[in-house]
């Protein structure tokens, strides 16, 4: 069974205290799922149409593991607090 990828690209960050609600929630709910981070920071160089943005990639065991913990009560307590603090989108990505 193929791994499957979280790659989140972060496009602005409006407030900085909802995003570290949002971090303080998300480490563990995303750790209790199995996720794994590899990636998570600024971007070092960007090419095409990227921009130098904040980007996340985190690896599970699974497409079925990731969908769950984006699911879950603990991630969607996460996403609560986040709120509208950035702007950013989420992808779920089924390993090669």
């Amino acid at each position: 069974m193929p791994k499957a990828y979280w790659i989140s690209a972060y496009h602005a960050v409006h407030d900085e205290n909802k995003l570290a609600a949002y971090a303080k929630l998300a480490l563990p709910a995303v750790q209790e799922a199995g996720g794994k981070f590899i990636a998570r920071g600024m971007a070092a160089k960007a090419y095409e149409a990227g921009v130098l943005q904040r980007t996340v990639i985190v690896e599970f065991e699974s497409l079925e593991k990731a969908v769950a913990c984006h699911d879950s009560p603990g991630y969607q307590a996460a996403l609560a607090a986040l709120g509208d603090g950035v702007t950013r989108d989420l992808r779920v990505v089924e390993g090669v």
